[in-house]
């Protein structure tokens, strides 16, 4: 099949398009960064093409004659990115995007949302029916995306919405790769119990979920969060890449009010300025806000099941950071 994939330069992007590839499609992918794996991805076979989903011009080039369209390119937290640009690319570039599918008849479209439209968890596990309490513009625009991709379902199109918990994996630049950095120096403070809850999610586990939302019909027009099997506290976690680097850890506790008004300080401090605050209130609630969820939906409709175990995806993960020296 033709297959364009938005955002397919980046970490979960790059995943699926590797996938797809692999297994003979034509894929096109659409970033506005050429990525870390840019130049594997081109020696593969993917057309990659470096722009915008805001720019329509370049979509009309794209969409024309795809089978199937993975949507997951999107602006991401920035604490000192302006709200617009969020709404411009993760509500009008699904817009845009979508118009065109409908235009030129697109089979399939799968929109990646993210669980934070549902916010903080308070009686875990949640699901799909769990309130909308987005927490942040990110999680809010990410919302309004849906609701963008609900007004096309509604007029017939096969649209599938997958709500991912906490994607990692080999490749991952974010919250795990400062997780194992934290580990690696020996000592990992917790503000607060350490028990809330967190739900992982292996990449490759996600990318699973992409095809069978592409390929069930049963998954046309529906919404669906998309996990590994099982949560664990943020605590149980550390533990694992602890034992998993072989290192003797210690783990202070501090009061986590401490904690998030530092992280209000210096997230005002830096306001005015263009550089990102080393701490923020966001990456503050990591220890706070609850993230558990059941995917009995996705287990029921997609035969979604997730291959690979907490355990082992850390695993990988370690060995990737280590071969390609993010932990030097």
């Amino acid at each position: 099949m033709k297959i364009l994939v938005t955002g397919g330069t980046g970490f979960t992007g790059s995943h699926l398009v590797k996938r797809l590839l692999a297994k003979g499609h034509e894929v096109l992918s659409l970033d506005n960064q050429r990525g870390i794996v840019y130049d594997e991805l081109t020696s593969l076979g993917a057309k990659i093409t470096l722009g915008s989903v805001t720019d329509r011009a370049v979509l009309e080039t794209l969409v024309p004659g795809c089978d199937v369209v993975y949507h997951l390119a999107a602006s991401f937290r920035k604490v000192n990115l302006p709200n617009r640009v969020y709404h411009e690319t993760n509500v009008g570039g699904t817009r845009s995007l979508l118009e065109l599918c409908e235009t030129h008849q697109v089979p399939k479209v799968v929109y990646c949302s993210t669980q934070g439209v549902h916010g903080d968890i308070k009686n875990p596990p949640g699901n799909e029916d769990s309130p909308i309490a987005p927490e942040d513009y990110y999680q809010q625009t990410k919302y309004e995306g849906e609701l963008v991709a609900q007004e096309f379902i509604q007029k017939g199109m096969d649209i599938t919405i997958l709500r991912p918990t906490a994607i990692y994996g080999p490749g991952d630049p974010g919250r795990f790769l400062m997780l194992f950095r934290q580990v690696k120096k020996g000592s990992f403070p917790f503000f607060g119990s350490g028990q809330t809850y967190y739900h992982p999610l292996y990449v490759e586990n996600f990318i699973d979920a992409f095809e069978l939302a592409a390929s069930k019909q049963e998954a046309k027009g529906q919404t669906y969060l998309i996990a590994d099997d099982q949560f664990y506290s943020i605590k149980h976690i550390v533990k694992e890449i602890a034992d998993i680097m072989q290192v003797n850890l210690k783990m202070p506790q501090y009061p986590f009010w401490a904690l998030y008004a530092v992280a209000t300080v210096v997230e005002l401090i830096y306001k005015p300025l263009p550089a990102e605050p080393p701490l923020f209130r966001r990456r503050a609630d990591w220890y706070r806000q609850v993230r558990a969820f059941s995917i009995d939906k996705a287990r029921s409709e997609l035969g979604y099941a997730p291959k690979v175990g907490l355990r082992e995806g850390l695993t990988r993960t370690y060995e990737w950071y280590r071969a390609n020296g993010y932990l030097d």
